[in-house]
């Protein structure tokens, strides 16, 4: 009795060790191939989250959201991490495009009054709302 207990406990430890491993290394999704789950432009989204953050979090938090919208600002951090800041209408904040570090874009200087879309995952807001693993939409 005590060696089948013995057994069901070691095959549990080897099961939830194998589940671990696999969630651990799941590959990262490929943003430049992902459909976006929303799409809105800069001053909608931020309207929408300045108006009622709980509705706009419910609606875009977490999601792929493609934005559209004028580029207001580009930095570059020492890290190499790129942020684009769009216009949103408002002089309190915008919405930043964070690049994606896991994608190959095809460029990363952006313009102040350049028309752009990006897509990427909503992380929500703060002064501004956040987009981050931001790519480029092209087409």
């Amino acid at each position: 009795m005590k060696k089948m207990i013995l057994f069901g406990l070691l095959a549990a430890a080897v099961v939830a060790g194998i589940a671990g491993y696999m969630m651990w290394n799941k590959p990262h999704q490929n943003m430049q191939k992902a459909d976006a789950d929303v799409k809105a432009d800069a001053t909608t989204l931020y309207s929408e989250y300045e108006t009622d953050e709980t509705a706009a979090n419910a609606k875009y938090l977490g999601k792929i959201v493609e934005v559209s919208g004028t580029v207001r600002e580009t930095t570059k951090d020492g890290t190499g991490s790129v942020k684009i800041m769009l216009d949103s209408g408002s002089e309190m904040g915008g919405i930043i495009c964070e690049l994606d570090p896991l994608s190959a874009h095809k460029r990363t200087d952006f313009q102040p009054g350049e028309q752009v879309r990006f897509k990427g995952k909503c992380d929500g807001v703060l002064m501004d709302v956040v987009l981050t693993r931001c790519v480029e939409v092209t087409n």
